[in-house]
């Protein structure tokens, strides 16, 4: 975070190539509809107020929680209420709650852990906990698709052996990999979790209903034993920081208390910005008829770019299922993979070493020294040159090798 924030200062003459974070793309469309509410909300006095002069309640704006329930009722027939729903500062707020509510040491016991099942996974669950150890993952069983494709499964064989488990926790889209598992292993996880009585945390971040950057297995899975957690980030207003989680009424009523605690409410302009979108289904069709085609495209064309770069390299992808990165895997490569991002850094591209993503691993894998995360979400421009600098750093690793 230090150097993306270091890059964005960078002079205008000397700008990064920013491939690295998880901003997402500007579409004017979708801008267009936002500059329209933030018009209203300016041009009504009721609205402003609720917009900036107010407090929401603690859970969240109610009327919006509301809404997220029709939403979640109408689109997947889940039988929730607004009491199922609650709001936080953003999805890290949110997964720093869960996580520290659900494990962690005890007083009657060992220490608790969040299992991870599918790594790798999100490099922002990495240092949430505020007891060591927290998190606990095993490696995701590596499948060939063809034609230069992989795909990440859940090894279930391999989470059998994981103790003292408090929740079980996967993004999906998952975050880096664009990995969306399937229905089948999500009631798998589920099964698992009820038989350890302990919850299924689903990260849907760049998932259904929105932003619904999932192009593939479009199925969800939610009862009471199961957490899902959205947000608006990825439609295009991360500056917000609404983290929406939709629960058992017992998981809202703890982060109810913990917003009151920390931060009084949560902020409540996201959800002034986006209710009447919610409600009049806008939302929902500019999530569909604009944001995933374009991110659809969007990785299309990267990939492309990046194979007429690579060449003879022994460049694999994971099939894109989702979100909006691109994870590469360089079997074999001859360097570590921070190594090969301070070397992108020194020419101007940021990306994220593929190390970070795997949190709460317990053994060596040489795996992870040799992915890369790649954002395809900027100005095709800036990732076309991007990828062309990846190739060459790759190129020039390998050849070192020989």
């Amino acid at each position: 975070m230090n150097d993306l924030g270091a890059a964005l200062a960078s002079p205008a003459d000397e700008p990064f190539i920013m491939l690295g974070g998880g901003n997402p793309a500007r579409l004017p469309a979708v801008e267009s509809a936002l500059r329209r509410r933030l018009e209203q909300i300016a041009a009504s006095d009721a609205e402003f107020g609720r917009f900036a002069a107010s407090y929401s309640a603690p859970a969240g704006d109610a009327d919006f929680r509301a809404a997220i329930a029709d939403l979640l009722q109408l689109e997947f027939g889940w039988p929730v209420t607004a009491e199922h729903v609650g709001l936080a500062n953003g999805s890290q707020t949110a997964f720093f709650f869960l996580f520290n509510l659900l494990a962690g040491e005890r007083d009657d016991g060992p220490a608790s852990r969040i299992l991870l099942p599918l790594a790798p996974e999100y490099i922002g669950y990495a240092e949430l906990g505020l007891s060591e150890h927290m998190l606990v993952s095993r490696r995701a069983a590596i499948e060939d698709c063809g034609d230069g494709f992989f795909k990440y499964r859940v090894d279930f064989a391999a989470l059998e052996d994981v103790t003292d488990i408090a929740a079980i926790c996967v993004s999906r889209p998952t975050n880096p990999s664009g990995n969306v598992l399937t229905l089948e292993e999500l009631q798998r996880l589920d099964t698992l979790a009820q038989q350890r009585n302990v919850p299924l945390i689903i990260d849907a971040a760049y998932g259904l209903p929105f932003p619904g950057l999932q192009h593939a297995q479009r199925e969800c899975l939610w009862n009471d034993n199961i957490i899902v957690c959205l947000s608006l980030s990825k439609i295009g207003l991360p500056s917000v920081r609404t983290g929406i989680v939709v629960a058992h009424p017992e998981i809202i009523e703890a982060l109810t208390a913990f917003n009151a605690t920390t931060a009084l409410a949560p902020a409540g302009t996201g959800a002034a910005l986006t209710l009447p979108l919610l409600r009049s289904g806008e939302l929902l069709s500019l999530c569909r008829e604009v944001i995933e085609p374009h991110y659809a495209a969007a990785a299309a064309q990267a990939i492309d770019w990046l194979r007429a770069d690579c060449g003879d390299i022994p460049l694999r992808i994971h099939r894109p299922e989702g979100a909006f990165f691109l994870w590469l895997w360089m079997p074999g490569l001859p360097i570590p993979s921070s190594e090969l991002y301070r070397r992108l850094k020194a020419r101007g591209v940021l990306v994220l070493s593929g190390h970070h993503f795997f949190p709460g691993l317990e053994s060596p894998w040489q795996h992870r020294e040799e992915c890369l995360r790649v954002s395809y979400a900027q100005p095709a421009a800036q990732v076309r040159a991007g990828m062309t600098i990846i190739a060459e750093e790759v190129r020039r690793a390998y050849a070192q090798q020989g």
